[in-house]
């Protein structure tokens, strides 16, 4: 029997599956990528017996991975929030598939998986939803924790660098893989120790890049397409830019929750990588618009579009302030 961890290689996805590992210990195949590598089965073989763990992909954008899997005999594991579409139980292998899927605005898989393991390690599922930018969310379960404004405040650090580190359009843009990253993060049984522990090194690592890349992000004015309700952004094709996509939309959310951004990449083929965040007070739209596009999906509040061509950029920003007028 082999095991096969597939994980979004954003701090949802990594915090998921250190809550697992530590309840759970095991030497597993990783398999993960950028944010945006999102059809993560179809690097997956599997036989009868083997057990795939699968967190925080669309099982939407995998259904064809899934159930050449389960034909396989393979054990599936799935926990989700993102769109998924009809979940394929029906079957003599149906009972090999097991589910927890949660599409509401403020769930993040972290914490779906902590609430599979009753909480065991609470802290990782913290820094897995304030890195999701469920801040409330977060804060709401770190009423179970013993920790400072200080000390939660770091939690939230560590989510906001971990999910920065996922963006760009391939590893080579980021300061650590994924999968490595997610190796020096599920050493530690609390988040503290990989904070000023011996996994101080790599914290303050991506804090320099974080800060670094944000400012130069902040200097970014809107396009002219934008509106009160829903604001464009267009940030240039380089790695820092691509680095930043997904927090700076966070970080502009936050800043104005009753507005919708959308943070536009420019890509080397003159194409663009799109991040897209519902108004932070009214958490839908994101999936339904960023659908409408080859290669868009996401979730309610957070979607994107991974490659969306130029002539297209017309059209995306009359639908983007459209589908947020109001």
């Amino acid at each position: 029997m082999a095991f096969i961890d597939v994980f979004n290689g954003d701090a949802d996805g990594i915090c998921a599956l250190t809550q697992l590992h530590l309840a759970e210990p095991r030497d597993a195949r990783l398999v993960t990528g950028v944010k945006r590598d999102i059809e993560l089965l179809d690097q997956v073989e599997a036989r009868a017996g083997d057990r795939v763990t699968v967190l925080d992909v669309s099982l939407d954008k995998n259904r064809e991975g899934v159930v050449r899997l389960l034909a396989a005999g393979a054990e599936v594991f799935y926990v989700d929030h993102h769109f998924a579409g009809a979940i394929p139980n029906d079957g003599p292998s149906g009972d090999k598939l097991k589910t927890i899927i949660n599409e509401a605005p403020d769930v993040c898989t972290s914490l779906l998986v902590n609430g599979y393991l009753k909480n065991r390690f609470l802290a990782w599922a913290v820094v897995g939803a304030f890195g999701d930018n469920l801040k409330k969310s977060a804060e709401t379960i770190a009423k179970g924790l013993d920790v400072s404004e200080a000390q939660l405040r770091q939690l939230e650090d560590l989510g906001t660098y971990l999910n920065y580190n996922g963006y760009g359009e391939s590893v080579g843009d980021l300061h650590f893989a994924p999968d490595a990253l997610f190796r020096l993060v599920s050493r530690h049984a609390s988040p503290f120790d990989f904070i000023a522990g011996d996994g101080r090194e790599h914290f303050e690592k991506l804090a320099d890049g974080y800060q670094t890349d944000m400012a130069r992000a902040e200097s970014t004015q809107p396009e002219a397409a934008s509106t009160a309700h829903a604001a464009l952004f267009i940030l240039p094709d380089a790695p820092w830019a691509r680095r930043v996509s997904g927090v700076y939309s966070n970080d502009l959310v936050n800043l104005y929750p009753d507005r919708a951004h959308a943070v536009l990449t420019e890509k080397a083929n003159g194409n663009y990588l799109i991040s897209v965040r519902a108004p932070l007070n009214r958490k839908k739209g994101a999936d339904e618009l960023c659908r409408r596009f080859p290669t868009g999906g996401g979730r309610a509040a957070a979607a994107g579009i991974n490659d969306l061509p130029a002539a297209q950029f017309g059209e995306f920003a009359r639908q983007f302030t459209a589908q947020f007028a109001v």
